[in-house]
């Protein structure tokens, strides 16, 4: 009895030590890469001898001195040094390196501290505030690199390793997974984010992201947090976005990105099913841009963007990504779905213009006409608002049915109502007798300088 319950206890930690092996066996082991990669990876620290701009803390530069106080941001003392911190890493021998932008933003000088413990001053290639990130340039030859990798191929689940100078501890190193591909973030329209849990902290920024290869595949930029801390979910610049960039620097000193020169929206379920799609995807056309390649190439409002270049667009933040990239003066290939039917238009991608005011619109003008069946009252459009709008009416008053419940409000301008054109009242009111009963159809409107696609169904 006892020989048997000491083979029982024998076996069981025979098993126990089984498994803890298997289990360790099947974990990456990270030192061989950590020693490889880590002589190519830069601390950036900036000095600034004049106040820094209030923009970066979201104020206005002649905010009083004691909202600087409540958001934060440095007292005005006169002519001070201020420092930040911030990560990078050499990309070739003669001494290029990349790193964010709002890493260096602002600063008088730029110091890098390489692995050896050599300090040299840097230089400002150029930035790209659009993507986030800066291109120096230090004096020295013969330089450590960092092996690139191809960002296109990263799976979700695949093991990263960050390293940087989190709170300025040099070379500290974390791992973690892809947790997500093609993030969008807000203002942030041009990068499809990686985003892992490897754990990024302030000083990360900017260091690269390696895949178990030793091969950068992404450049830390940003963190989601409420606490200023890491909350398990960050983001990386893929490496492939950033080395275009960085080549339009160097050659440039500035970056060029595709333009296609339409307004987008989401296709929600209600959208969808207004416009008779089985499933919610694609980039709804909400305007086109007057003079742009869309125009040129004729696409339309409530054209519902499906694929560029034979890549599917699932979601409306897909397209600015891919538009983006293409270089200005390059065809592509667009496929659209317009009133049920699919079509294919070739475009001549155009060059990002650096920006355009819109006025905003406003709710005046002659022959009122109530539409009972929707609930509002229209009128034409003055002369003004046409020449900044196009053709359509506005609305004076939304009082109630199946205008409020497809969020309509006072001051929206009808241009279009079940995919035909709204040029006058007399037209909206056609439109409005035609409409079908229990099922959605879309309506175009324009809202403060903005277009955008709602679904409506009419009940009576």
């Amino acid at each position: 009895m006892i020989q048997t319950k000491s083979l029982s206890f024998v076996l069981t930690l025979l098993t126990l030590w089984l498994v803890s092996a298997s289990a360790s066996a099947s974990l990456p082991d990270f030192r061989d890469l950590v020693k490889e990669t880590s002589p190519a990876v830069v601390n950036i620290s900036t000095v600034q001898h004049s106040q820094p701009s209030m923009r970066r803390y979201g104020l206005p530069d002649d905010v009083p001195e004691i909202f600087r106080h409540f958001f934060g941001a440095p007292m005005p003392r006169g002519q001070q040094e201020q420092s930040s911190l911030g990560s990078g890493f050499i990309v070739s021998r003669d001494g290029y390196i990349l790193t964010n932008n709002h890493v260096i933003q602002d600063a008088d000088e730029i110091l890098v501290r390489l692995n050896d413990r050599r300090e040299l001053s840097a230089t400002l290639i150029g930035a790209d505030p659009s993507s986030d990130l800066a291109l120096l340039k230090v004096e020295a030859e013969d330089l450590p690199t960092v092996e690139l990798g191809d960002s296109d191929r990263l799976e979700v689940g695949e093991w990263v390793v960050a390293i940087g100078s989190p709170f300025g501890f040099d070379y500290s190193v974390t791992a973690g997974i892809v947790s997500a591909l093609g993030r969008s973030l807000p203002r942030e329209n041009y990068v499809p984010f990686i985003q892992t849990d490897v754990a990024i902290n302030p000083g990360n920024s900017g260091g690269p992201l390696f895949n178990l290869d030793g091969e950068v595949v992404g450049i830390n930029s940003q963190i989601y947090t409420r606490s200023g801390g890491f909350m398990g979910v960050s983001f990386a610049i893929p490496i492939n976005v950033a080395m275009d960039v960085a080549d339009q620097l160097k050659e440039r000193g500035k970056v060029s990105r595709g333009w296609l020169g339409v307004v987008i929206q989401e296709v929600n379920k209600d959208l969808a099913e207004s416009f008779g799609l089985d499933k919610a995807a694609g980039a709804l056309v909400a305007q086109v841009m007057p003079g742009s390649p869309a125009e040129d190439a004729g696409l339309q409002n409530g054209d519902i963007i499906t694929h560029f270049n034979g890549k599917p667009i699932h979601l409306s933040s897909d397209l600015p990504h891919q538009v983006g990239r293409v270089k200005p003066g390059s065809d592509a290939k667009v496929r659209i779905v317009r009133n049920g039917k699919r079509k294919n238009i070739t475009v001549e991608i155009g060059v990002l213009p650096d920006g355009d005011d819109v006025e905003l619109a406003s709710g005046s003008g002659p022959q009122e006409q109530s539409s009972n069946r929707l609930g509002v009252v229209v009128a034409e459009l003055t002369d003004s608002q046409r020449n900044r709008y196009g053709d359509g009416v506005v609305i004076k008053q939304v009082q109630g049915g199946a205008a409020a419940q497809a969020g309509m409000i006072n001051g929206d301008i009808i241009t279009m109502l079940n995919s035909e054109a709204i040029r006058s009242v007399e037209d909206f009111r056609r439109a409005v007798s035609d409409l079908p009963k229990n099922r959605s159809v879309p309506v175009r409107i324009v809202r403060r300088g903005s277009a955008m696609f709602l679904p409506l169904q009419v009940t009576d």
